[in-house]
């Protein structure tokens, strides 16, 4: 199942147009209206993203790129729970290590999330019920890809370079990158991309993983990072 965005120009709006039944799309159609449960949901969902990197790093998704950056998303369980549970597992199962972006447009989004590179693919795990909710897609928003079936999302997710509010209460939008925006909006465009920009390696930052570099081969646990050196000179 194909996951990607189609994008069209209409009297100088952005709007999505229609794809194949098959095709995993993200679709601009206009957004459903919200019911009272929605609403009533979203006013207990908290608005504002927590940008400090030293606190909950539990749900901080660090991606290293293949550029050498190292890029930061505030995960936000009280929008999604399901979906973040699910890019904690696959992150640190080391799903997403070495995937690159597939689909990248310029002014609108990168997607990732699919090992083989086509929008074909996802994980061996179950697909996930929608969890979408009020909060808008804005610059750095990161939201999970989907088939047409509300139900479909997987592995695949993608980061707005822009504000994108036809795709709100459409797609589970699940967090915000807090760090390195600059980083996101110098990863290489192309449906696929000639040369993708991946993910050599994402983590929990609870875990501590070193940041891996490109052509850095060593294994997460043979890494020596500052904090070891800091902690060797104290004893």
């Amino acid at each position: 199942m194909i996951r990607h965005i189609a994008l069209s120009a209409i009297a100088a709006v952005f709007t999505l147009t229609a794809v194949p039944a098959a095709a995993q799309d993200i679709d601009l159609s206009p957004a459903v209206e919200a019911t009272e449960a929605t609403t009533e949901q979203t006013a207990q969902m908290p608005i504002r993203v927590n940008f400090d990197m030293e606190e909950d790093k539990e749900n901080i998704l660090l991606l290293d790129l293949s550029t050498g950056e190292r890029v930061a998303i505030r995960l936000v369980p009280e929008w999604a729970p399901n979906h973040v549970e699910r890019i904690k597992e696959l992150a640190r199962d080391g799903f997403y290590n070495g995937v690159p972006f597939h689909r990248v447009i310029d002014g609108f989004m990168a997607q990732t999330g699919d090992p083989t590179g086509t929008g074909q693919g996802g994980s061996t795990l179950p697909d996930l019920e929608e969890e979408f909710n009020m909060l808008p897609h804005v610059r750095g928003t990161v939201s999970m890809a989907r088939a047409n079936d509300e139900n479909s999302a997987n592995s695949q997710f993608f980061i707005v370079f822009y504000p994108r509010f036809a795709l709100d209460r459409r797609y589970t939008n699940f967090g915000r990158v807090i760090d390195n925006m600059a980083a996101v909006d110098a990863i290489e465009r192309g449906e696929p991309p000639a040369n993708p920009t991946r993910i050599l390696q994402a983590s929990i930052a609870a875990d501590n993983v070193p940041q891996m570099m490109p052509n850095d081969t060593t294994p997460p646990s043979e890494r020596i990072t500052l904090d070891m050196l800091n902690a060797s000179g104290d004893e």
